[in-house]
């Protein structure tokens, strides 16, 4: 009996459907998970134009494989949280007010998210690099809009 009323007002009063973060605003924003993810990137496209087979046996075969799609795997996923870390700075940080002081801001971003893309569908490493140099501005022009000095490091 109280199922159906509960299922009798949800679908009289259906709630709004919400999607995090943030359009509270929380105001808790940070470049520096763009910054872990695109490291991982490097360091992932790294590994995997290292890697190779040990020998030419079927197991070290597999073994190569295994190790490879894991790799690609992480790489993909982590270019994945990358690009969705820079959207939300892009989209619900960086105001217009921005844009006088950064002129470039919609283009760096835009560079950022294609390179997020392209490390996802390749093993290079120059792109790879050069995200990473992306988010590195990104980070400035970031700690620079906030008046502070936060400086770039990497965890590697």
């Amino acid at each position: 009996m109280l199922k159906q009323i509960t299922s009798s007002l949800k679908n009289l009063f259906p709630a709004q459907e919400v999607h995090a973060h943030c359009d509270g605003p929380c105001g808790v924003y940070d470049p520096s998970s763009a910054r872990v993810a695109a490291e991982a990137v490097l360091s992932m496209t790294k590994k995997l134009v290292d890697l190779e087979p040990k020998d030419n046996s079927k197991e070290a075969q597999i073994a190569y494989q295994n190790t490879f799609a894991r790799f690609v795997k992480i790489k993909e996923e982590q270019a994945q949280i990358a690009k969705d870390e820079l959207l939300i700075l892009w989209t619900d940080y960086f105001k217009e007010k921005h844009l006088e002081q950064y002129p470039d801001l919609h283009t760096t971003f835009w560079k950022a998210a294609k390179l997020c893309s392209a490390c996802k569908m390749e093993v290079n490493v120059q792109h790879a690099q050069e995200l990473m140099d992306t988010v590195q501005k990104i980070h400035n022009m970031f700690w620079e809009s906030k008046e502070r000095n936060v400086p770039w490091y990497q965890a590697s």
